[in-house]
Parts: structure tokens; C-alpha cells; sequence
């Protein structure tokens, strides 16, 4: 399937919602992604992200509303990465990388070593470090070449160090090639650094839409982004308090 993305291309959610048993996780909710575009979800503990990631990634099907990409090329190349890497560890870097896929050693070895682990594809899971395995996890969702990239807090388990440096190699991979992105996380200046926009839910629904216009590379202490974090801080602390907790 051609990677070319028409301006018509979209993800659209409409009137969405998602309840288990009595409780209702998400709540009509509509929201257009257009191509290309990268997508931060925020908000408290409990709110629907990662439910709403599941639904769009078809793990789960929603109880009410309708999830569709919209375009002329058909269904999108969907992959999903995860807070655990998820790597099965009897299989090596390099088969880790290319589960599922016959034929693409190369393009997976240049994968590895566009994400730093070059001369690491014989390596064991066991071996290697959380950041090294995240890495790792990364390149398998990338090989896919997805039109749709889903990440549930992938790097929020690691420390402030290597998650910087995480967030660097995404950027650069999404510079090499854009592609739709939803983020999940609960670091606001993580979504401030890499979204285009940064959606703050609350209740199951989209509280706050807040497009992020700043041009790349951001830098985290720039004094507009710092403006930025304080008003969503804001936000989620308002909601916080609002539901409770």
C-alpha cells in the first residue's frame, strides 16, 4: 500500500463511547485526526485514554459511535507500542523485529541502528536495558511502516534520561517519514515536545484542544512552552479535583 497521504485522509471518531458494564469510560465522543498529524491525550488516571487507543486500534469495539479512517487508499497499516516492550525473549533483537515478516533482515537491521542499536540484532531481550529494549519494540512498530502509530505511555517507564532520548529518536524517526500519531501520557511536557496538538480529557470526553504551533526542535525550557505546561497543569489539576480525586 502506497505511504502517500491525501489531504482527505483522516481518522474520525463520532459519538464514540464505551462503557463496561455500568460505567461509561468514554462518552460520545467525536474528535478528526487529520494525516500526518501527531496527537497527545492527557488527562487523570481513568479518564478513557487508553481505552480510546484500544478502539482505535480495534482491540476493542466501541459501545456506541463509529471509529473510520477515511481515504482513498483503504483501511490504514495500524500498530500499537505499549509502557512493557513486549518482547518475547527467547527470539533475538533481530527476530523480535521481524515477527511475523519474511525477507526484511536488512530493513530491520537498518531500523536497529537508526534507533542505536547497530551490531545489537543477536542479542537476547535479557541483555539489554528497559531504553534498549524500548528501542527495540520501537523498530518492530516502525518496520510495519504504519500509516497509524499508536503509543500507550511507551516511555513511561523509564528514567528521565532515556526517555529524553526516546522521545528524540521518534522525533526523528516521524521527521524521516510522518505518520499519524495518539500518544498516551501523563507527562504534559512530553506531549508539548512532541505533539502538534495535545488533547486534555476529562470524563471520558475532550476537555481542552490545544494545537501546538511552536516549531521543531522544541526546547523544554523555552519560555512559551513552559507557559503552556502551567495552563495544562492547570487543567488537570482543575479536573483532579473536579472528579474527586
Amino acid at each position: 500500500m502506497s505511504n502517500v497521504a491525501t489531504d482527505r485522509e483522516r481518522l474520525v471518531l463520532r459519538g464514540v463511547g464505551k462503557t463496561f458494564g455500568d460505567r461509561a469510560v468514554l462518552r460520545a465522543l467525536d474528535l478528526e485526526v487529520p494525516a500526518g498529524q501527531f496527537v497527545a491525550l492527557i488527562g487523570a488516571s481513568g479518564v478513557g485514554k487508553s481505552t480510546l487507543l484500544r478502539l482505535v486500534a480495534g482491540l476493542e469495539a466501541p459501545s456506541t459511535g463509529r471509529i473510520e479512517w477515511v481515504s482513498r487508499r483503504g483501511a490504514p497499516e495500524v500498530r500499537m507500542m505499549f509502557q512493557e516492550d513486549r518482547l518475547m525473549p527467547w527470539r533475538t533483537v533481530l527476530r523480535n523485529v521481524t515477527l511475523g515478516l519474511r525477507g526484511r533482515d536488512d530493513d530491520a537491521r537498518a531500523l536497529l541502528a537508526a534507533v542505536g542499536l547497530a551490531g545489537r540484532d543477536g542479542d537476547f531481550p535479557l541483555v539489554l536495558s528497559g531504553g534498549q529494549r524500548q528501542r527495540v519494540a520501537l523498530a518492530r512498530a516502525l518496520i510495519h511502516d504504519p500509516d497509524l502509530l499508536l503509543l500507550d505511555e511507551p516511555f513511561g517507564a523509564l528514567d528521565a534520561i532515556t526517555r529524553a532520548a526516546m522521545q528524540g529518536l521518534l522525533e526523528a524517526q516521524l521527521a524521516r517519514r510522518p505518520r499519524t500519531v495518539l500518544l498516551v501520557t501523563h507527562d504534559v511536557e512530553e506531549a508539548l515536545v512532541l505533539a502538534d496538538r495535545v488533547l486534555l480529557m476529562r470524563d471520558g470526553r475532550v476537555a481542552r484542544d490545544l494545537a501546538i504551533d511552536h516549531a521543531r526542535p522544541r526546547h523544554r525550557g523555552a519560555p512559551a512552552l513552559a507557559a503552556l505546561k502551567e495552563e495544562l497543569l492547570e487543567g488537570l489539576v482543575s479536573a483532579q479535583v473536579a472528579s474527586g480525586g
